[in-house]
């Protein structure tokens, strides 16, 4: 249960507001983008209204999920890719399941590529998957294999965290192995700044561990409760100025707004993140 004293020493990793930031150190890749499971219920209804919408609110790339049996949102890659482009919309990265790389693999790849991907990113590990160190060890040895036929396409591989990672395991920890025991070059990962907070790490700190080794970061809030839940970004406790100023060390490349659970209307959430970010963050 977390306590009172817990909860402000966790929010103490992100403090308040770093409104002394200098702006040099805020010049990082403009183009915000949004990871379209945010938006899971409407786009599962109608893609081409929801990527219409993102476009209109702003957004300048995309980060896609759900690719399945050669499609993405029931389109296959080129018509996808023909859809972003026409909103002037950027697709460098996807989401995937561990069992993707024991799938048809290269066929993911081969549409990566078409739907215009720079980065392939495995997004979750079921409990199934994840019982012990020696599962972890496995999994990365996994992820080199994989990240070594995305090379050989020109994509990046990578692996979105959450929070069961950071859990202690007879004293180790499945996210120091998967860095530890995958080649730095082959694999990088999105680190999603919630979740990082949420297990109690500093992502500043982590960057400077492993600098270069987070290009994709997902971006959103943690409300000011005991609950510590999602929030729209600028509504919480997460100090972003503070992390996007240390971009350059991280090897930031691209970074999308997540809300794995809204208040009200997904599209309404992702607004408000949007217009927090473009003022100030990136403006």
């Amino acid at each position: 249960m977390t306590t009172r004293r817990t909860f402000i020493k966790q929010a103490g990793l992100f403090s308040i507001a770093a409104f002394a930031t200098p702006s040099f150190l805020l010049k990082v890749n403009k183009q915000i983008g949004v990871q379209l499971y945010t938006l899971r219920g409407d786009i599962s209804k109608d893609p081409k209204a929801v990527i219409e919408k993102v476009a209109a609110i702003g957004y300048k790339e995309v980060e896609s999920f759900g690719y399945n049996s050669g499609k993405y949102f029931g389109m296959a890659p080129k018509e996808f890719a023909a859809l972003l482009k026409a909103n002037r919309l950027a697709h460098p990265s996807s989401h995937y399941m561990l069992a993707s790389l024991g799938g048809n693999w290269q066929k993911a790849i081969d549409d990566a590529v078409v739907a215009g991907q720079k980065y392939m990113v495995v997004a979750y590990l079921l409990d199934t998957e994840r019982k012990s160190i020696d599962d972890y060890k496995k999994i990365a040895a996994q992820f080199n294999v994989a990240a070594e036929a995305c090379k050989k396409a020109g994509l990046q591989f990578g692996y979105h965290n959450h929070d069961f990672e950071f859990v202690d395991m007879n004293g180790e920890h499945g996210f120091d192995i998967l860095l530890k025991e995958t080649d730095p070059k082959l694999v990088k990962f999105e680190l999603d700044l919630y979740w990082a907070g949420f297990a109690g790490k500093d992502p500043v700190e982590m960057f400077r561990q492993h600098p270069g080794r987070f290009p994709l970061w997902h971006v959103k809030d943690m409300d000011n409760t005991d609950k510590r839940f999602f929030t729209e970004v600028g509504n919480g406790v997460i100090d972003f100025k503070r992390i996007f100023a240390h971009a350059k060390a991280s090897g930031m490349k691209h970074y999308f707004v997540e809300q794995d659970v809204c208040p009200g209307p997904p599209l309404e959430s992702i607004e408000k993140s949007f217009k927090y970010i473009s003022k100030n963050l990136v403006g």
